[in-house]
């Protein structure tokens, strides 16, 4: 704050200090010996978002960095000991690796989180440093942004329903943002936040970026023809491994926990009375608030094929989803429906891709709830069976069967390995947040930056559309952000003042 009141903030030091290194704005053993950098030097990060997720990411690797600075944290809960995760204590296991204090959180009955809550862990452990600034706390990210003008990034870390909104406020701030998945919830808001990102110039980074191991192989495979042209992908996952599939909202009455702003937490989504099942990770069942399976993980392994075939966005998407059968009051099972308010347990999303100058029409299939495609005879044949998770892309002339990312490819049938031999093309391996502590230092674009994921983010959002019309068949005009052929909306209905 002071270099503003000066005239001259610390992020247009950064930002012109930036042409003379990529990796480093000033040697840094200048000040401090080698590995020090300088505080003046270290990004400021503005942490919007303090569930388990949001800590994960903290404890893992980015406050241990010494080019970052944590300087504050927003989030609409204080403090509370409700949060869902993978294990009940998971996260205060990892806080205690960090912190190297194994009575950390002794008298925890729940798993923890929020705003107060990540901040007595950042302080606590910038403590051990002789860093005794601490961290400052706000409710509403709107209000953090219009005070910390010297935060250089926001990393944003919060239910699905929020990112479009919180992102293209940031960006408008001049902040970069290094965000979690997906870009948007629905196609209106994925191409608000790029046309956002394109006027401010804004440097982001989508942190379901990933370069997995064998990447170069399988781009290399690709693009020497080894399948031939491709026509297929299959990509499918063990989720949910949170609950989906209710019928309806909770009707029973639920007290909102004391700290917890439940109405700034549902932000644009149209009022819904609070229940626990709508918070906490449970969020992502629910089409108000999240992007089920498919925005969950389907970021992340997409993106493979998205970037070597350069698939751009579908012209055509329909969903096949599991049904729900509900009790009568007669003890009868007649009905079979889908459940207006909450994603299915399991679905096929197929999205056609049109013909390119380059390539032949591809069809992509996405699989959740434990589904999978049928298994390649090529594989049957050996006594082979497809893995919980996977991917797979059909060719005109063979096949590549891969982990769920695209990592450890393997040609089908197997035989062709033995004679397939090519020189992988060498792939610039980078840490996931060295990527986005290097875009935003030198204000160049993240290899992982919502630009490079348009056609992604574009396609998962109208997978969720298709999956809320299921067995219909969409076609989708992505210049003028229609669908042709159904009264289905390419926008979601907001509160008022909410409004994109």
């Amino acid at each position: 704050m002071e270099g503003s009141k000066k005239g001259f903030s610390r992020r247009k030091f950064i930002g012109g200090m930036a042409a003379a290194s990529a990796l480093s704005v000033v040697p840094r053993h200048v000040l401090g010996g080698a590995g020090f950098v300088a505080p003046s030097d270290k990004i400021n990060i503005a942490q919007i978002g303090a569930g388990t997720q949001a800590l994960r990411q903290l404890n893992g690797g980015t406050m241990q960095r010494d080019d970052i600075r944590v300087t504050s944290v927003t989030d609409p809960n204080r403090d509370t000991q409700d949060y869902v995760d993978w294990g009940r204590f998971g996260t205060r296991r990892s806080i205690r690796r960090l912190l190297q204090d194994d009575s950390w959180g002794e008298g925890d009955t729940g798993t923890r989180g929020g705003r107060d809550y990540a901040k007595l862990v950042i302080d606590t452990y910038y403590a051990e440093s002789g860093d005794s600034d601490g961290v400052r706390t706000y409710e509403d990210y709107r209000e953090m942004l219009a005070a910390e003008d010297d935060a250089d990034a926001v990393v944003v870390i919060v239910p699905d329903h929020l990112h479009a909104h919180i992102s293209i406020a940031a960006m408008k701030a001049g902040k970069a943002v290094i965000m979690h998945k997906p870009v948007g919830l629905s196609p209106h808001e994925v191409r608000r936040v790029l046309e956002t990102e394109k006027e401010t110039g804004a440097v982001t980074h989508l942190l379901a970026y990933s370069a997995p191991e064998n990447h170069g192989r399988l781009k290399a495979w690709l693009e020497i023809g080894a399948i031939g042209h491709v026509l297929e992908v299959h990509n499918w996952t063990n989720r949910p491994v949170w609950p989906q599939a209710w019928p309806d909202y909770p009707q029973e009455q639920a007290a909102i926990p004391d700290g917890f702003n439940w109405d700034l937490w549902q932000g644009p989504v149209p009022h819904q009375q609070y229940h626990p099942l709508l918070t906490h990770t449970l969020y992502r069942g629910w089409y108000n608030y999240g992007a089920g399976c498919l925005g969950d993980m389907g970021n992340y392994s997409l993106w493979q094929p998205h970037r070597f075939l350069k698939l751009g966005a579908p012209d055509m998407v329909e969903a096949y989803t599991s049904k729900s059968v509900i009790l009568n009051d007669d003890l009868v099972c007649r009905t079979r429906h889908f459940s207006p308010v909450a994603f299915p347990s399991a679905s096929q999303i197929h999205f056609r891709h049109p013909r390119t100058e380059d390539r032949p029409e591809v069809d992509v299939y996405w699989y959740s709830g434990s589904m999978k495609p049928q298994t390649p005879e090529e594989l049957l044949m050996a006594d082979g069976q497809l893995p919980g998770e996977g991917m797979l892309f059909v060719g005109s002339n063979g096949k590549i069967l891969c982990g769920f990312r695209g990592e450890n490819p393997r040609l089908l049938p197997e035989h062709r390995m033995t004679s397939m031999n090519i020189e992988e093309e060498e792939v610039r391996e980078m840490n996931q947040d060295d990527e986005w502590t290097e875009a935003v230092r030198t204000k160049e674009p993240s290899r992982g930056s919502f630009s490079e994921a348009a056609s992604l983010a574009e396609t998962t959002a109208l997978g969720i559309s298709a999956v809320q019309n299921p067995a219909t068949r969409l076609l989708w005009d992505s210049e003028n952000m229609t669908f042709t052929n159904a009264d289905v909306p390419a926008h979601r209905t907001y509160r008022e003042g909410w409004e994109l």
